[in-house]
């Protein structure tokens, strides 16, 4: 139940406990819906992230740095001109619902000081970060919403700021015994979905809880019950739930989040669950990983969309050329017939359309059936299929040279494709796009600001159950850095015959448990992920040759042993992660 009313109100309590007074150092926006607010607050550094995602809108404080552009947004500007140095006042839920404000004190252009406020709106793809200013007028927003969008609300820069539309739902935080009893009674139907249509934020999950917590069943009716014992009921499990907790995130069962609540559930089965201190570091923990891949998906899905029409045209290119090889084939038999009909020539005739001769190619010496142009006459018809055998020889020669060359075009394609499968930073993304330019089979960019210099993606780096260093590349140009620059003894290892990751291990004693690790690795950060068996071949470094002239990444190598690993993602999960 990510950031639904009852959430966003632990959010806000947490928020206002640890950064009232708080200052604002810096305002980052990395993303075009996303602003991260650095404070520092009771002596200690805050990042607080601002998300209007329309797959994961949310508030709460963060671990986990993000760089912004070179060029930093408008809204990121102005953010920074009336925000940068101010104070945290207070921050609130908004009348029980998905609103959340953060009033910020700074001072003005004349030095006077001067309280704006920052509005975040959870309200799925309508999510909105805004600025207000002191006079109750809209100074800016990451989305603007005008009349074409919109004819019920604008959210636009100088006009006045208008909440969302009212439910008419009840405050949870001051509604009374008696009005939640009225509002049950008229409102009627299940008692779940009653209580969902009576209270501000509560989502259908929030709803089932607080049947649950109550000791009733949400699918009973209403008419069938006492709206005045239930309201009571509710009423005191509304109280009691600021001080409920701790949060908790649930786990599935490869360990992954699955979702997060402010408290452990009792309407739904038994989970796996990992307690948090806190809203934020439950949120954290359920939500970077998740917003981390969509992003680099969206981002990716042109690559993507590139990569798979290459792909296409070098596999249709490869059947045409298969084809043409085909067809070549029949030079010898071309041959032959001008042969046959050259010795024939003296008994032979113009105008005659076939030539029935004695085949000397054949054992036999069968009488065969050559077709002849009657318009030629048997000397030019020889030389008719002379010139087709010639013709077909150098079809042969052209189509295997360029069946050559596509082929190696589609492995280098495939490479990229796994590669940008394996792909979790913005810095490898970059490296990606980069060698397609240079291939030529992305268009290069051209840009007025100046790129940011990125450093270096760095592979991933693993720790063996015999605490011994994994590293695994990501991308073409992380194989080829980490495998040349690895010693001669370390054991390198990579899926036999498909695009995959270069794999080493950082030891020159390699125990059996380790070796299998890092064949699972190989195996599962390559093209046959999805395969029963996968052949691995391992070495070591000192055998390991890159021929000059290939592409990145491209190596030969000897004295291999090959392992065949089925890949299971669980496996590789139990293999200690060190950086990603």
């Amino acid at each position: 139940m990510p950031m639904d009313g009852v959430m966003l109100g632990f959010v806000a309590r947490e928020l206002d406990l640890k950064l009232k007074d708080g200052r604002v150092d810096r305002v980052i926006q990395p993303e075009r819906d996303e602003v991260h607010l650095l404070i520092r607050a009771q002596g200690t550094n805050h990042r607080l992230v601002l998300s209007a995602s329309a797959n994961a809108a949310r508030v709460h404080l963060s671990e986990h740095a993000k760089t912004g552009p070179m060029e930093p947004p408008m809204f990121c500007m102005l953010l920074r001109k009336y925000l940068a140095s101010g104070r945290v006042q207070a921050v609130r839920r908004v009348a029980g619902d998905r609103i959340l404000e953060i009033e910020i004190q700074a001072l003005s252009e004349m030095g006077d000081p001067v309280t704006r406020t920052l509005v975040v709106e959870i309200m799925g793809r309508h999510s909105n970060i805004i600025l207000r200013g002191g006079d109750g007028r809209i100074v800016d927003a990451a989305r603007h919403i005008g009349d074409d969008i919109s004819r019920v609300r604008q959210v636009l820069p100088g006009l006045p700021y208008a909440y969302p539309p009212s439910q008419g739902k009840l405050n949870p935080e001051t509604a009374t015994v008696q009005e939640i009893a009225q509002r049950l009674a008229e409102t009627g139907g299940k008692l779940d979905k009653a209580i969902g249509a009576c209270l501000a934020g509560f989502s259908p999950q929030a709803a089932r809880e607080a049947c649950a917590r109550i000791g009733l069943d949400g699918s009973a009716l209403i008419s069938e019950l006492d709206a005045g014992s239930i309201a009571a009921q509710l009423h005191a499990y509304l109280e009691a739930m600021p001080q409920m907790g701790p949060c908790v995130v649930n786990l599935a069962e490869d360990g992954s989040p699955a979702d997060v609540y402010p408290f452990a559930q009792l309407h739904l089965p038994l989970a796996k669950t990992a307690p948090y201190d806190g809203p934020s570091a439950a949120l954290d923990a359920f939500f970077y990983e998740r917003d981390r891949r969509d992003r680099m998906n969206q981002r990716a899905s042109s690559l993507a969309h590139t990569l798979k029409n290459h792909i296409e045209r070098c596999e249709k290119k490869i059947a045409i050329q298969n084809e043409a090889l085909e067809s070549a084939e029949r030079m010898e038999e071309y041959r032959q017939k001008g042969e046959l009909i050259q010795a024939n020539l003296y008994r032979l005739k113009k105008g005659e359309a076939v030539a029935h001769v004695e085949n000397f190619y054949s054992e036999e010496c069968e009488m065969i059936d050559i077709p002849m142009d009657v318009s030629l006459s048997p000397a030019q018809n020889a030389q008719r299929y002379f010139k087709l055998y010639q013709k077909a020889r150098g079809a042969r020669t052209l189509a295997a040279e360029q069946k050559a060359r596509t082929e190696q075009e589609l492995a280098y394609l495939e490479q990229m494709e796994d590669d940008l499968r394996k792909c979790t930073d913005a810095a490898g993304l970059a490296e990606l796009r980069s060698m397609l330019e240079k291939s030529g089979h992305v268009r290069h960019t051209v840009s007025r600001v100046k790129p940011r210099k990125e450093a270096p993606s760095q592979p991933m780096k693993f720790r063996s159950s015999d605490g011994i260093e994994i590293e695994v590349g990501k991308n073409a140009l992380q194989n080829e850095r980490l495998t040349m620059s690895a010693k001669g003894d370390e054991l390198w290892l990579h899926a036999q015959k498909m695009p995959g990751s270069h794999v080493l291990v950082h030891s020159a004693d390699v125990p059996e448990t380790t070796i299998q690790e890092a064949a699972m690795l190989a195996a599962y950060y390559s093209k046959g992920v999805r395969s029963a068996q996968v052949p691995i071949d391992a070495t070591l470094r000192r055998y390991i040759k890159k021929p000059g002239g290939t592409p990145a990444g491209f190596v030969i190598y000897t004295h291999q042993r090959t392992l065949y690993v089925t890949p299971d993602e669980a496996a590789v999960r139990k293999i200690k992660c060190i950086r990603e």
